[in-house]
């Protein structure tokens, strides 16, 4: 049953992948009147994640910004299908690139990069930076439950020539290809609630007080890469435009959580400026500090 499922799956992708964009969005529109209206999909936890990290907001304002937001998660949704089965040539349509000198410039300079990145806008367009960066880009991913479904997705990130790799591998990885001498381009998606055996950093961020992942800047501390921010500007349904921020060129002398207050700081500037593009389903505050269950 789970391979008939899977089979079913890969076909509406590839359905998807050939229709129209009129089509293809009118599938998300439809999507949203589920999600939002018949299922209310993690209504409660959106809500209270909007509250929380914006309590000057109006009632009315955080009713808007929560339309928006499934909006866009319905887009997302749709597309990702999509993209699992869309030729390369159809994607890269969907997106633009900005400040690529910046990549070459570190190459030249024979820097390696960790780039930092978040649940902000459709995060999975990220599998085209390859176009862009000259160093081997390793994509970090975990693995999906089901072993077929996280097959596909692993195949639609390795679409450009992006190596996707697994949080557990992450650390080996980048040291061997460091020993090799090899420039690499490591993106992490550092916005996600640590778990529970991981060490955190605690601080505030959206007004709240937040365990942050501090894996960017443990490795950073034995590559001395240069910190850069990486995500998407949604200029229409469809199109997106993939900016990149240099945060630090040289992180041989940040004091600690140095790097991990810079981008986060980043982030938060990115959410506040445009709050319906953040993953608000994601329940990133569901732990508070000194929790005995969570807090070790």
């Amino acid at each position: 049953m789970k391979k008939l499922g899977v089979y079913i799956f890969i076909g509406f992708s590839w359905l998807l992948s050939k229709v129209p964009e009129f089509i293809l969005y009118g599938i998300a529109d439809f999507l949203y009147l589920i999600l939002y209206y018949i299922v209310g999909y993690r209504r409660s936890t959106v809500n209270a994640n909007l509250v929380n990290s914006f309590p000057d907001k109006p009632e009315k304002e955080i009713k808007q910004i929560t339309k928006k937001f499934y909006h866009q998660l319905s887009d997302i949704f749709i597309e990702n299908i999509a993209i699992l089965k869309m030729s390369n040539k159809r994607i890269l349509r969907m997106v633009e690139f900005e400040e690529t000198d910046i990549y070459k410039k570190l190459y030249k300079s024979n820097k390696s990069i960790i780039g930092i990145a978040a649940h902000y806008s459709n995060w999975e367009m990220f599998l085209t930076l390859p176009e862009i960066v000259p160093h081997i880009v390793l994509g970090v991913y975990k693995p999906l439950k089901d072993v077929l479904f996280d097959k596909q997705f692993y195949k639609m990130r390795g679409k450009f020539g992006a190596f996707p790799i697994t949080m557990n591998d992450t650390f080996k990885t980048v040291l061997r290809y460091k020993k090799e001498d090899k420039l690499t381009f490591l993106g992490l998606i550092a916005d996600q609630r640590p778990i529970k055996i991981n060490k955190k950093y605690w601080t505030t961020f959206l007004n709240q007080e937040t365990a942050v992942y501090i894996g960017p800047e443990k490795i950073a501390q034995k590559l001395n890469p240069a910190i850069i921010f990486t995500y998407l500007e949604k200029i229409k349904r469809g199109r997106y435009r993939i900016k990149t921020e240099l945060l630090l060129e040289d992180v041989s002398q940040c004091k600690e959580y140095e790097i991990t207050e810079t981008h986060l700081r980043f982030l938060e500037k990115l959410i506040i400026e445009n709050p319906e593009n953040y993953l608000w389903t994601h329940k990133r505050w569901k732990f508070k500090k000194g929790d005995p269950n969570y807090d070790i």
